[in-house]
């Protein structure tokens, strides 16, 4: 039985071409998609430490010049407002 994150990676044994790049997401994304997945989990522990790591990966110096740093900030921001609002309800009552 697959999951639904090996279906989107595609096929895991030979069957690839030799062209076809390996993983159809960075790692970064699949961060930040597993954090998504804790907060709606409600597993905010977890969610906190992915923060963590991914906010480790972007704000070391880039590996390569043509990766979208502002996109990638902004969507850490929005993770960080997110994981607040979700600890801090009362917050967004007044």
């Amino acid at each position: 039985m697959m999951d639904e994150d090996t279906e989107q990676d595609g096929p895991r044994d030979g069957a690839r071409s030799a062209n076809a790049p390996r993983h159809s997401r960075r790692l970064s994304d699949k961060i930040l998609i597993a954090f998504h997945h804790a907060c709606d989990q409600a597993d905010y522990e977890v969610a906190e430490q992915l923060l963590r790591i991914l906010e480790m990966m972007l704000t070391r110096r880039p590996t390569s010049p043509d990766t979208n740093r502002r996109r990638n900030m902004e969507s850490l921001v929005a993770a960080h407002e997110r994981l607040w609002h979700l600890r801090h309800p009362e917050a967004s009552d007044r």
